[in-house]
């Protein structure tokens, strides 16, 4: 059974659409996209315009933002909460020293944007996030890994995929995927000149390089996944 979207979340979805058709829409064109009746949009647009928000339009028109308009702050629901309380915890488990201190911060961030009673279910959902002893602790290379990425610097690494297999390459970060407690870089190999897959538990070295890259298509990140495809 489909949950019924809160009057808030409609309104608020409403602003983004017009925003992205930049363009009149009708209240019937708005309803078949928001699944609902256009008498509901009716109504919106009513309480939108009359809540001073820049719409120009009316019934049996169509109705277009004046200009550039940003909503009120959405509240969320407290299922989105438990989910929002959740990712910040895996985040902080799972990712890197840096990254769980942006976790911290995002969340103190929205704790003060929250109505009360919602920034008191962020901070106490009942779902959490553990590391239990047996997994592997954060690679130490995993924040300077996102920074090669986020800057596309190419990486020297020292990498052993197997006892005794140990190889020295140039990598083009493309993504970073976590596997449960395992960090894997996905790359363009200068090398093996492919991609590969690199458990960045087993990066003995590494140092973030000056030269940047710019991968062709056939060397991006979507072209390995239609590759695995």
């Amino acid at each position: 059974m489909r949950c019924q979207m809160r009057p808030a979340d409609r309104l608020f979805r409403i602003i983004q659409l017009m925003r992205a058709a930049g363009r009149a829409m009708t209240a019937a064109e708005i309803a078949e996209k928001m699944e609902v009746a256009p008498r509901t949009i009716y109504r919106d647009m009513e309480h939108l315009i009359g809540s001073g928000a820049p719409i120009e339009g009316e019934r049996g028109v169509g109705y277009m933002l004046r200009e550039a308009f940003d909503a009120p702050p959405l509240t969320f629901t407290f299922e989105q909460l438990e989910a929002l309380a959740f990712g910040l915890r895996a985040v902080e488990m799972l990712g890197d020293p840096r990254l769980g201190q942006a976790a911290r911060e995002a969340q103190e961030k929205m704790l003060g944007m929250l109505p009360k009673e919602h920034a008191e279910r962020l901070k106490s959902a009942p779902i959490h996030a553990f590391r239990s002893a047996s997994q592997p602790e954060t690679p130490d290379c995993l924040g300077d890994m996102r920074m090669a990425l986020s800057a596309k610097r190419k990486v020297w690494i020292a990498y052993h995929s197997l006892p005794g297999d140990r190889s020295q390459r140039v990598v083009w970060p493309l993504s970073l995927s976590a596997f449960g407690a395992i960090w894997v870089m996905t790359g363009w190999c200068e090398m093996r000149q492919g991609f590969r897959d690199f458990r960045l538990d087993r990066v003995e070295d590494w140092k973030i390089l000056s030269d940047r890259f710019e991968p062709a298509p056939h060397q991006t990140y979507q072209a390995y996944l239609k590759q695995l495809g």
